[in-house]
């Protein structure tokens, strides 16, 4: 990649899990009343369609990664769980009650935090109870994130008798120098185990989550890491860049030094020369960071154009409504988004008092409805077309005129109707869709915000 582009575009910028991106919502429209109406009003179109989603926050963590950017807990007394489960089971029925029939779930993914720091025993009552209020869709997906340290054989059994058929572990890079320096010790043989494990159990869809761009990390960390990883011949492979974001508050990204980290060429190198080898190995781009192999259903959805982003990131299941259960978790009715409160104390509160524990949101604009249309297409599709009236916006003559330079420099491809976003692009995703961002153009942040586009 040319060094005068990779500068010219590396800037800060969101990675556009939602539109508009939460620094920008405007909770002055925002109330719980107009939540929950644009909650029954999205139900209603559309669970007897497609169902809904459901995500489900699990945020304890024994030890602390440093360089994790989640909502999390840091302890060992697992006596927390019961009480957890308790409220999440609480704030179900909460909005179990809102719904005017039976929820049929299509999506549900436990994160975290560490999911499997709860028992097997909990997690069964966790999902038990969240079906006592609610039916499996029809082609349902069912995930968790796993800990290769902590996740036992019967966390795995437990789950898939539960309906669970995709499982993501996370690696980042097997190097002991990045793992001291991020205190994510774990070696491969856990890896190994866990994989095999999920295989034996029946698991469809095993991914690894790996990281470049971390403290020390190298090309040598990189290739060492994926010749591991292919050996293990995972279904998918996330190849996340680092998030450097130490200015927001929780985050443990203070365990080494900035100077520590890979920069500008050197840091893309690193993700250049893992998708090489990724792609020799019969790995297919999916989106942005994400590898499948054609077996998977990630790979399919993408050439059917049904790939789809929220909060959870990419699937291969599309729903208008997903719910976000627990501490700090997001919701999205499609109409509108709502945030959980983010400490534990105030979450318990909110639910001891028998209410949603809402604490901010936003109600899109018919302008951030297409807006958000463009932007997901762009994510999942790298193009997006603006050939009926739910497309257009008044300023998109400007958004187009602001696209002709990354066109100039071979980016996209424009014409009357639409924009492709070229091979050579495709690291610059964030940086296209950042052009039809016109909250962040109306106000450009004070302080830091986002991490680095590339």
């Amino acid at each position: 990649m040319e060094s005068s582009i990779l500068q010219k575009y590396n800037v800060p910028g969101p990675r556009y899990t939602s539109y508009p991106t939460v620094p920008y919502w405007d909770n002055s429209g925002f109330t719980e009343t107009l939540w929950q109406d644009s909650v029954v009003r999205s139900f209603g179109e559309s669970n007897g369609v497609q169902g809904i989603s459901l995500y489900i926050h699990l945020p304890f963590c024994e030890s602390m990664c440093t360089f994790c950017g989640c909502n999390k807990r840091i302890t060992k007394n697992h006596a927390v769980e019961a009480r957890y489960i308790s409220a999440i089971l609480k704030e179900w029925v909460m909005y179990r009650d809102l719904f005017r029939s039976r929820p049929r779930i299509k999506e549900l993914h436990l994160g975290g935090g560490t999911p499997t720091f709860f028992s097997p025993e909990n997690l069964e009552k966790l999902i038990k109870g969240i079906f006592e209020l609610a039916d499996a869709a029809p082609g349902y997906e069912f995930s968790f994130e796993g800990h290769p340290n902590n996740t036992t054989r019967e966390h795995l059994e437990t789950l898939y008798n539960l309906g669970f058929r995709r499982v993501s572990f996370g690696v980042q890079d097997y190097s002991e120098t990045v793992q001291k320096a991020i205190n994510r010790i774990q070696p491969f043989e856990n890896v190994a185990k866990v994989t095999r494990w999920a295989r034996e159990i029946g698991y469809s869809s095993i991914s690894h989550d790996l990281v470049f761009g971390l403290p020390h990390q190298t090309v040598e960390n990189i290739v060492d890491t994926i010749e591991k990883t292919n050996a293990l011949r995972p279904d998918r492979i996330s190849f996340y860049s680092y998030a450097h974001v130490p200015w927001i508050k929780g985050t443990g990204q203070r365990g080494f030094d900035d100077a520590s980290l890979p920069k500008d060429n050197e840091k893309r190198r690193l993700y250049e020369v893992g998708k090489k080898i990724l792609c020799d190995k019969g790995y297919h781009e999916i989106g942005m960071d994400h590898f499948a192999l054609k077996s998977d259903s990630m790979h399919e959805s993408f050439k059917k154009g049904t790939l789809h982003r929220n909060f959870m990131g990419y699937s291969s299941s599309s729903t208008q409504l997903m719910i976000g259960l627990g501490v700090s978790s997001i919701s999205d009715s499609w109409y509108s988004f709502a945030q959980n409160e983010k400490t534990l104390e105030d979450y318990y509160q909110r639910i001891e008092q028998n209410e949603l524990p809402v604490f901010r949101g936003h109600i899109l604009t018919e302008e951030d409805l297409a807006i958000r249309r463009h932007i997901l297409n762009l994510m999942c599709r790298f193009e997006t077309l603006w050939d009926d009236e739910d497309s257009y916006f008044n300023e998109l003559p400007e958004v187009l005129w602001d696209l002709r330079e990354m066109e100039k420099d071979g980016l996209v491809i424009i014409d009357d109707m639409s924009i492709m976003i070229t091979e050579k692009g495709l690291p610059f995703v964030r940086n296209i869709c950042m052009a039809f961002d016109l909250r962040l153009k109306r106000k450009a942040p004070e302080t830091k915000l986002f991490s680095m586009t590339i």
